[in-house]
């Protein structure tokens, strides 16, 4: 697209601002190469933080550097004026960890990197079944298919999986779109411990650990200070510190675990908002494009069909099909 547009290089726009012809390619200003799409996408700085160490060189002997590993990267976050939030650059990483090359059909399926299945946790294949009457797509298990476990098909058509997804996620965007509080509470409440009265009781517990806490140190303290002046003796000093001690780390423990159960309901408040942008960006569509289901959908997982009539091969079958959204996980609507 950006070939097409005409669109300069980063090579071409330093050459007519600097002269460099370090990346310039004269004939080919505006013809972009795949690796440079890339690395604009996994630019770590465009959100406002420097990277340092970045790379190394193995010697002093050798010119040549070679890329560090994360975790030897040492970031400095606002550094500068970021040019991209920090939950779309996320975002970016997640889609581009999902991205997989064209089949043997010379095709990228519309599922395919965020199918899974239920059973065995492999990725789903597309399969294509073509005679001289009709062609139809599928997905199958993984592990099914190349005989590293053992594992049953989880067998499900293209077109019946595109027309489940879609018809939930249209559900899902409309309810939300039309009741957008309603939605959100539901979302947070759906997570565990998400109701407003249970969250307040855990702070009001808390307040009350931390001000114990605060309490049995004041008293270790003045514990102290009568051991030391002879006030109390040595013995009676180890028991009763040892019953405040003991007081004082369960307390510190329960406080804690209230702490993180807080904090995940904090979090799950931020990610039901950061899954209502994508749902403002997208009241309504025509159909299910590989961006949009990637813009809303983390990953689908495929349960094996069973049949309702108790035949092995029976015509009527079910089959459940797990959706998990982005930032919210799955999302159970009200009747």
């Amino acid at each position: 697209m950006l070939t097409e547009q005409q669109t300069p290089t980063p090579g071409t726009l330093e050459y007519r601002r600097t002269g460099s012809t370090r990346r310039y390619h004269p004939g080919y200003e505006c013809r972009w190469a795949t690796n440079t799409v890339a690395h604009i996408l996994e630019n770590r700085e465009y959100t406002g933080c420097l990277v340092n160490f970045k790379t190394e060189k193995v010697s002093y002997k050798v010119k040549q550097s070679k890329e560090n590993p994360a975790e030897k990267q040492v970031i400095f976050e606002n550094h500068h004026e970021p040019i991209i939030d920090r939950d779309t650059w996320e975002r970016v990483q997640e889609l581009r960890k999902q991205r997989k090359r064209p089949n043997r059909y010379d095709e990228v399926g519309l599922f395919s990197g965020i199918l899974f299945c239920a059973d065995c946790g492999s990725v789903m294949y597309q399969q294509r079944y073509q005679t001289d009457k009709r062609k139809q797509d599928c997905y199958i298990c993984g592990s099914y298919k190349k005989r590293t476990a053992d594992c049953t098909a989880h067998f499900i058509r293209t077109d019946l999986l595109t027309e489940g997804v879609t018809e939930n996620l249209r559900k899902v965007t409309s309810y939300a779109a039309k009741h957008e509080a309603r939605f959100m509470k539901l979302l947070t409440e759906q997570t565990e411990d998400g109701s407003k009265r249970r969250n307040a009781a855990k702070k009001k517990e808390l307040e009350a650990a931390e001000k114990r806490i605060a309490e049995l140190s004041a008293i270790f303290k003045r514990l102290y200070e009568d051991s030391v002046a002879g006030r109390i003796s040595d013995e009676r000093f180890t028991e009763l510190s040892a019953d405040y001690e003991a007081e004082q780390k369960e307390l510190k423990e329960r406080a804690a675990v209230l702490q993180g159960e807080l904090s995940r309901t904090l979090e799950a408040t931020a990610n039901a908002e950061k899954f209502m942008k994508v749902v403002r960006k997208y009241t309504s569509f025509e159909e299910l494009t590989p961006t949009l289901l990637r813009e809303f959908v983390e990953k689908i997982v495929i349960h094996e069909s069973e049949a309702l009539d108790g035949k092995r091969r029976g015509k009527l079958r079910r089959q459940e099909i797990e959706i998990y959204y982005s930032f919210v996980g799955k999302v159970e609507l009200p009747d």
